[in-house]
């Protein structure tokens, strides 16, 4: 199959057949001119959508009731006439037409009731049920009537806790326990399996070359073993839409070691799917392109046609503002690596500790990636484990073996002790005594690593674990509060104010390269955000990788960095990003006449530029001149100790520094 663009449409088309007149305005020659204006070089279109109605003529499904004639059929072949890639889309784990015929296809609670829907009335398909082959019948007729597509792409992937008569008889051939939660979901990911092989096989039956790409959302270690079941990956992640701005950086530096091409996938809307009528500012689009190529990622952006079958023109203009922009910059990003200091250990891929520590390491500058237990060790000079990561034997041996070649680790948190979290795995120079009695108590690290106009201890939130140091260097000392606040004991308005003197126990130890910090910091951060609490790690970060840190400049915090490597260019690629971003909206509400206020939303609508942005960085190979990208200027450089030095004197959005060498 064709290799994934970069400027790519994700074209939803969810239609109710209540709404007359179906593709009536597609014009192909309008269709054509509207996609290359605006740079798009690749467009998801829909054979099947949600309703359950689709797009071609099938033999299978059921064509939409206001549909005249064959849409997809019309709109791929204007796609292919002026070189746009297609891959097709069909729904999977929701069809409301199948449903309604089907309602023994539908999943079941474990109390015996539908599964509440979860978008407006659609229902939650089954794939233990009969409804799994018929879908597999009909990615089988796409692939077979679309031989030439750009691959196939499913949507909805999931399965939940089902107990329709189709999963329970399944369980009691497997000798599970539908009352039982942890059978329940066991049931869930065998069945999940099933869905998996058959809707690959399907699609790849008569060509096994097609591309498919399965859509569960969000991408972690434990659904690693589903991979070998995609051919790329497409991370769904719409800052506007819940996700936030830091959660597509969080995915893509895991998924850059995965070894798939992937793309990022944002949405023109002002909230999330389904939105018409919906606009984010086009330099919040030209932001989001530019952050996918700095992490080294293809960029889709969502968008849903009009029942009419015509492209929203407004849409397209925003859409060329940054397609333009990304197609003068491909040339730096393709068949790009990233370079990077520190392996940040992940268990789940979205917990409150990998956010923040992502949120941190993003906010610090830091050169990461985000890894599993299965990866390799070698390339970092720093491993983090945040606050909740579960050790074995074979973890603990590499871990071993990266700590002897040299290699730094910080543990925080419950990481780094045994099963009974009685004892330290690894030597950190302190006694480990339990979990403190307090929640919150309070933290007030070396001068070193705190905050320069901080003096006094910093309220920790979550409860730590208490450590004295022996053999190591302290971090600093915890405060006790007076006491927890109960309604019996309790002081001012929120915790207890911590005591004068020092509790005796430490809220960090160093001994060689390893350091353990007592306190959730990885979660606290997620969740409270102080700015002494990122110093804190900062610096903590910072002592650990000391002169070997490979990135280091005057960026503020909201700016983004990241290094990649061109090594059949040669040539080093500095990504350098920066928006403002505005808090806007109010929290999630049911308004009434099915409208609802919205939740919180990040808005950025006016770029503002930096000016005189200084830069540091090691790097292995030497570096012969040092260029602006795309506009081709060389810019100075000097060598100060074995060190690259430039400056940027000004830069909008997203600049890349080109570093050549021989």
């Amino acid at each position: 199959m064709s290799a994934l663009r970069f400027r790519q449409v994700h074209l939803d088309f969810h239609t109710s057949p209540d709404i007359a007149g179906v593709g009536a305005r597609f014009d192909r020659r309008n269709w054509q001119r509207t996609l290359l204006d605006a740079r798009v070089n690749s467009v998801t279109m829909f054979a099947l959508c949600h309703h359950g109605y689709s797009y071609y003529d099938t033999n299978v499904g059921v064509r939409h009731p206001q549909l005249r004639f064959d849409l997809l059929r019309a709109q791929f072949e204007a796609c292919k006439e002026v070189d746009i890639n297609v891959p097709i889309y069909l729904t999977a784990g929701s069809n409301y037409l199948k449903a309604l015929e089907h309602p023994e296809w539908v999943e079941v609670n474990c109390e015996g009731r539908t599964a509440e829907p979860f978008y407006a009335g659609f229902r939650k398909m089954c794939f233990n049920s009969p409804y799994l082959d018929h879908l597999c019948e009909q990615i089988e007729e796409v692939a077979t009537l679309f031989p030439d597509c750009d691959g196939i792409f499913m949507d909805i992937i999931m399965q939940g806790e089902c107990c329709c008569k189709y999963c329970m008889a399944s369980m009691a051939a497997n000798e599970l326990d539908p009352q039982k939660p942890e059978d329940r979901k066991r049931n869930a990911r065998m069945v999940l399996d099933k869905y998996f092989r058959m809707a690959t096989a399907a699609a790849k039956r008569h060509n096994p070359a097609m591309s498919i790409f399965h859509n569960s959302g969000h991408f972690s270690p434990e659904w690693k073993d589903t991979f070998k079941y995609y051919d790329h990956l497409e991370l769904e992640s719409l800052p506007t839409g819940g996700w936030g701005y830091d959660h597509f950086p969080m995915v893509a530096k895991y998924c850059a070691n995965l070894k798939l091409d992937f793309l990022g996938m944002t949405g023109k809307f002002h909230t999330t799917w389904g939105e018409f009528g919906g606009y984010k500012h086009p330099d919040a689009l030209r932001y989001e392109c530019a952050a996918m190529l700095a992490m080294g990622a293809k960029c889709s952006v969502g968008d849903q046609l009009h029942p009419c079958g015509e492209l929203d023109a407004s849409t397209y203009r925003a859409v060329g503002m940054a397609y333009r922009e990304v197609e003068a910059k491909e040339p730096w990003c393709g068949g790009a690596v990233n370079i990077a200091d520190i392996g940040l250990l992940t268990a789940a891929g979205d917990s409150p500790a990998d956010i923040g520590a992502t949120r941190l390491l993003l906010e610090g500058h830091f050169l990461f990636e985000v890894i599993d237990a299965d990866m390799e060790l070698e390339k970092y000079k720093l491993l983090i484990l945040p606050d909740e990561i579960a050790v074995d034997v074979g973890l603990k041996n590499k871990i071993d073996d990266f700590l002897a070649k040299g290699g730094k680790l910080l543990l925080s948190g419950a990481s780094g002790l045994n099963a009974a979290k009685d004892a330290f795995l690894w030597d950190v120079g302190a006694e480990y005594l339990g979990e403190s009695e307090f929640r919150p108590d309070y933290a007030l690290p070396l001068p070193e690593l705190r905050a320069d106009f901080l003096d006094s201890p910093v309220v920790m939130y979550f409860r730590s674990r208490r450590i004295k140091v022996t053999s190591g260097k302290s971090c600093g000392k915890v405060h006790d509060p007076y006491f927890n606040r109960t309604y019996r004991h309790f002081c001012s308005h929120q915790q207890t104010p911590c005591q004068l003197e020092d509790s005796g126990f430490d809220c960090g130890a160093l001994k060689g390269g390893v350091m353990y910090l007592a306190h959730p910091v990885f979660t606290n951060y997620r969740w409270y955000g102080a700015s002494v609490q990122r110093e804190y790690l900062v610096r903590t970060v910072r002592l650990l990788l000391g002169e070997g840190i490979g990135f280091s400049s005057n960026l503020p915090s909201q700016a983004r960095a990241n290094l990649m490597a061109q090594p059949e260019e040669s040539r080093y690629v500095l990504h350098l990003l920066y928006a403002n971003k505005a808090l806007r909206g109010g929290e999630n509400r049911d308004m009434g006449d099915n409208l609802h206020r919205a939740r919180f939303v990040e808005v950025i609508e006016a770029l503002e530029p930096l000016h005189e942005v200084r830069v540091s960085l090691s790097l292995p190979r030497r570096v012969e001149t040092v260029t602006l990208e795309p506009q081709g200027e060389e810019l100075a450089f000097s060598l100060v100790k074995g060190r690259l030095e430039f400056m940027v004197d000004k830069f909008v959005c997203h600049q890349m520094v080109v570093c050549h060498y021989e």
